[in-house]
Order: structure tokens, then sequence, then C-alpha cells
């Protein structure tokens, strides 16, 4: 079995129709991410379970349409994850559409995931909270507020380049905390 840990993202999902593993790489570096993502929008780690699944198996699905554009492969995903909730919100339930197609069985998440998805958040917006003001304020508008550049330069009150340079001094100082974590 080839480890597929310190490959790009980009191989990962060119390999994945080949090599099953490369999408199992791919999907234990996102899963966290993608949870969190949902969890902060839906509220509930139930629904953020079946959002996430739903997510890695359209990116299954199509991760032989992949193709590297000037944009990481974490875009196209969380590309993905936004177009799934969306979808879910229109018709006022999760579509288990891809994961149907791809023969999954029906999701069943046991209370210690659910009670452990629901810390996720938790430990997110601590670590959030732990960041000086001027990063956190940024962080919060880009990604929860989900604000362009231009708009967490104007809630800011500084100039976009500064604006830009708060968010990725922040997320980087996230990065650093969850893995110290």
């Amino acid at each position: 079995m080839e480890s597929w840990d310190h490959a790009s993202d980009e191989v990962l999902l060119e390999s994945s129709a080949a090599s099953p593993d490369a999408f199992g790489a791919f999907y234990r570096r996102y899963e966290e991410r993608v949870v969190r993502y949902f969890v902060r929008r839906v509220g509930e780690p139930d629904l953020a379970a079946d959002l996430t699944a739903e997510t890695f198996a359209a990116a299954l699905a199509s991760s032989h349409r992949f193709r590297k554009r000037g944009e990481p492969a974490a875009a196209w995903l969380f590309g993905i994850a936004r177009n799934v909730l969306a979808m879910s919100r229109r018709r006022g339930r999760i579509d288990a559409r891809a994961r149907r197609r791809l023969g999954m069985p029906v999701l069943v998440v046991a209370d210690d995931a659910l009670e452990r998805i629901a810390r996720l958040d938790g430990e997110a917006m601590d670590l959030l909270n732990d960041l000086p003001p001027d990063k956190r304020d940024a962080v919060r508008a880009r990604v929860l507020d989900e604000l362009d550049y231009s708009e967490v330069a104007a809630r800011l009150r500084c100039s976009e380049a500064v604006a830009r340079q708060r968010v990725s001094r922040g997320l980087s100082d996230l990065r650093e905390r969850m893995e110290g974590a």
C-alpha cells in the first residue's frame, strides 16, 4: 500500500480513480475543516456530518474532473461544500444523490462522534477568540461572515492590503495553534 500522506492535494485527486487510498488521504486531510465549515453554518452536529459526507461523496465522484486552474484543491472542495449546503437549503433537506450514486450506505453517526463534532466548533471559536483583536476581527469577517476583502477592509476601516495581511496572519496563527493543540 502506497503512502499518500505527503502527496499534494492535486496529486491525490488526480490519483483517486486509480487508488482509493489517495482519496482517503485527501479526505483525512480535510475532513475536520469541512465539518467545522458546516457546524458553523448549520449549528447541528448530525446535519454537519451528513453535509460533510455528501460533500466528500460529490468530490470523489467528480475527482476525475478536477484540474488545477490557479486555485488550490481546498478551494475546489469548499466550492463543492458551498453548493451542497445551498442545494440542501433550497430543498429543505440534505440531498444524498452523490452518496447514492456511489452506492454508499446511509450515514449513521455514533453519539460520541456527534459530541466530537459539536466540540470542534467550540474549540475553533476559543482559538479564534484568543487571537489579537485585529487578526480575530479580520478572520471572523472573511471566514465566518464570508465577506470579500474590500468589505473586510471597510468593516475594519483599513486598506484592502492591510485586511488581507491581517486575515493571512490570523489564519496562520490559527493553523499553528490548531496543530499544537
